[in-house]
């Protein structure tokens, strides 16, 4: 290894280190693939392929995996069965299973299924607010709240996204301000965290450590959440700099899955795989097998027919079967 890599591999991990407490330095990863990562699919995935792939999820050791969504099937056909999935997936210890909710009706249908966690979605813009809700971001926060609230009365974890956090395909760049003022009043709604999602992948580490100043002025760390795109290839870059802000929970889809039906042009998410082998690079442990990601990645991508948009996934090939080797490799420490 030339000193010019020990260099900035030693920089990075001391940036991190500077603001993970010791007794704090685990990541929680936050996995949406079976369900942002799978919505904007055209081949129609079946229920026992999702099944089968949260099931891989869960045996990587993933503890947060967004299941399903229950928005309208006319919309969104990729999701259109929520309630099979989240009926008849095993549910296995201590793992949450969150589903996606745009309304009332949306909860009552997931009440059928034994949730324990929602997730609720105003968009960061007027313009994406009107493609993705029909609604501007004013109505869309007062429906929600609805929804909140009667989730909060029946015991169930509500977590918040807020999307186009930095920029919007049609209204340009957002103003950290109006991303600050909607975290607020999602954590007014009782939502325990909000993840603030990039959702077409334009920002760069200067404006998400803008945007984040800001909401950080109304919000605790520990109450927010990192969901970057990776359109522009920023998203390890941006993910960076939310660490240096404290923020320990980051979203993530396998294989790099992901878009938006609303956004077009943005690509996948952050690859799950990708994610982990960056964090052990950082000395950060994640809990998490990767070779078992790897496999599960590798599931869903030979089902879809196209290749995995996990850069680690596509380098690794056969060439590691244990795990502390990959590790190993990331850390570049001899």
């Amino acid at each position: 290894m030339s000193l010019i890599t020990k260099s900035i591999n030693s920089a990075l991990k001391q940036l991190v280190h500077r603001s993970l407490s010791t007794s704090a330095s685990q990541i929680r990863i936050y996995e949406v693939g079976p369900r942002d990562g799978l919505q904007n699919e055209s081949k129609f995935v079946p229920t026992d392929i999702k099944i089968e792939l949260i099931n891989k999820l869960a045996a990587a050791g993933i503890k947060d995996i967004e299941s399903a969504s229950f928005v309208s099937p006319k919309w969104v056909k990729q999701m259109a069965d929520g309630v099979d999935v989240m009926k008849n997936v095993p549910r296995a210890p201590g793992v949450n299973y969150p589903v996606l909710i745009p309304n009332l009706k949306g909860y009552d249908t997931a009440k059928q299924c034994n949730i324990e966690e929602i997730a609720i979605f105003p968009a960061g813009s007027e313009g994406f607010s009107q493609k993705n809700l029909n609604c501007s971001v004013e109505e869309g926060l007062k429906r929600f709240k609805l929804v909140a609230d009667q989730a909060v009365k029946d015991g169930v974890r509500v977590r918040g996204y807020i999307s186009c956090v930095v920029g919007c395909p049609y209204d340009g760049p957002v103003h950290p301000k109006g991303i600050a003022k909607i975290t607020e009043e999602l954590l007014a709604m009782g939502c325990y965290e909000v993840s603030l999602g990039d959702t077409i992948g334009v920002g760069t580490a200067g404006s998400v450590r803008r945007m984040l100043r800001e909401v950080l002025t109304v919000a605790k760390p520990e109450q927010l959440a990192l969901h970057f795109h990776d359109t522009y290839g920023q998203a390890l870059s941006n993910l960076l700099a939310g660490l240096e802000f404290d923020i320990k929970t980051v979203d993530s889809s396998i294989s790099g899955l992901g878009g938006c039906p609303y956004a077009r042009g943005a690509s996948g998410n952050l690859a799950t795989e990708d994610l982990v082998y960056f964090l052990y690079g950082l000395g950060l442990n994640t809990n998490l097998d990767l070779i078992k990601l790897i496999e599960a990645g590798r599931y869903i991508s030979n089902f879809l027919g196209k290749p995995t948009e996990s850069r680690v996934n596509r380098a690794m090939g056969d060439k590691f079967k244990n795990h502390q080797d990959i590790v190993t490799m990331a850390s570049c420490e001899l």
